[in-house]
């Protein structure tokens, strides 16, 4: 029972990395790298290639071991 909920977890951790992938790049750093002000491509470049990866990347990993049953009770 436990398993198979962690295996459903899974596809919304994956789902949730690419929506957050989605929303730190559209909402976030395209606005400011289009905004032409030189304060704002900080912040720009920091979404982009920091923030987006680190978050995205993680929950990404995290969600696909959950489907390959990393998590599964047995193996522990």
């Amino acid at each position: 029972m436990m398993n198979s909920i962690k295996k459903y977890l899974g596809i919304l951790w994956i789902i949730l990395a690419l929506v957050a992938g989605y929303y730190l790049i559209v909402s976030q750093a395209i606005p400011q790298f289009r905004s032409g002000n030189p304060e704002d491509l900080v912040p720009a470049i920091v979404y982009t290639f920091v923030l987006m990866p680190i978050i995205s990347g993680g929950l990404l990993i995290f969600g696909w071991y959950s489907l390959k049953g990393e998590y599964d009770s047995e193996k522990m």
